[in-house]
């Protein structure tokens, strides 16, 4: 074992203790990061490479500051993105919520399907809808301007047509054509504060995280802003806490205007993201 490694197995222990949920995987990354790297090359650093501001990373990490943070980087499906303070860190969870928005695009059989990501954050969603389905046409939505300079950053370079704006106000030239709308909205009642874990709770954006007593006034907003935006049959997709299974497909009602309401469960098999069609006249 060469001392990088050695150094390793001494952080993912210092991280295990201070309850960092995948300490290994964590000391692995930051090694890497420090080093310029991949975690498969750990073992081929020289010893005299070693570099101290390894153990600078760490204690960032042992103090739960997000690895994105540290690294400047997060990975969303088949995307590399620049995250930071100021902007949500794309949650795994949420690539489900993706890869179901694109077998329902994909199911429309329409030529250039026009999508909107309401609260895009990093542009995470919106870029990989935009890689995943060709000839899609994709705007996104971000009030933040410091979640915006993330975005700004990621889409780059892509189709992706970025706005800053209101989700709730958002795109009124589009009104009645869009054929998918998805979001990932703040959802955390207010209440919940003291439960969220750290690396969220200390360093994720207010804004992107907590939504009213219940957590649900974002999500009843964009359910106004969807069936506006939306054509008849087509689809809005949003994400909720998985304690919110049950309540979210209720707030897209008939009489609202929907069809075909659901919740859908993530990965762990729990609800995490809900789904309705707009009716059709």
């Amino acid at each position: 074992m060469n001392l990088l490694l050695a150094e390793v197995a001494q952080a993912t222990q210092r991280l295990a203790d201070a309850g960092v949920p995948s300490p290994r995987f964590d000391a692995e990354e930051l090694a890497a990061h420090v080093h310029g790297v991949k975690r498969s090359q750990l073992h081929a650093v020289p010893d005299a490479d070693f570099d101290a501001r390894y153990w600078e990373a760490v204690a960032r990490r042992e103090a739960r500051e997000p690895l994105q943070h540290i690294t400047g980087r997060a990975f969303f499906r088949y995307l590399e993105l620049h995250v930071g303070p100021g902007v949500f860190v794309p949650r795994p969870e949420t690539e489900s919520v993706v890869g179901w928005a694109i077998d329902a695009v994909r199911a429309m059989d329409v030529v250039e399907p026009l999508i909107v990501d309401l609260c895009t954050g990093s542009g995470a969603i919106a870029l990989a809808l935009a890689q995943e389905v060709p000839r899609s046409r994709v705007h996104a939505v971000e009030l933040s301007e410091e979640a915006l300079a993330y975005a700004r950053k990621n889409v780059e370079g892509s189709r992706v047509v970025l706005h800053h704006g209101d989700a709730l106000t958002a795109l009124p030239e589009l009104d009645g054509q869009v054929d998918l709308v998805v979001s990932n909205p703040p959802y955390i009642p207010l209440t919940e504060w003291e439960y969220v874990a750290p690396e969220a709770r200390d360093h994720d954006p207010e804004l992107a995280l907590f939504s009213g007593q219940d957590g649900l006034d974002t999500i009843r907003g964009i359910e106004r802003t969807a069936h506006r935006l939306l054509r008849p049959g087509g689809v809005v997709v949003i994400e909720h806490a998985d304690t919110q299974g049950g309540q979210v497909p209720w707030i897209f009602t008939e009489e609202r205007g929907w069809a075909d309401a659901a919740d859908h469960p993530d990965l762990n098999n729990r609800p995490r993201f809900a789904t309705a069609r707009r009716a059709m006249p």
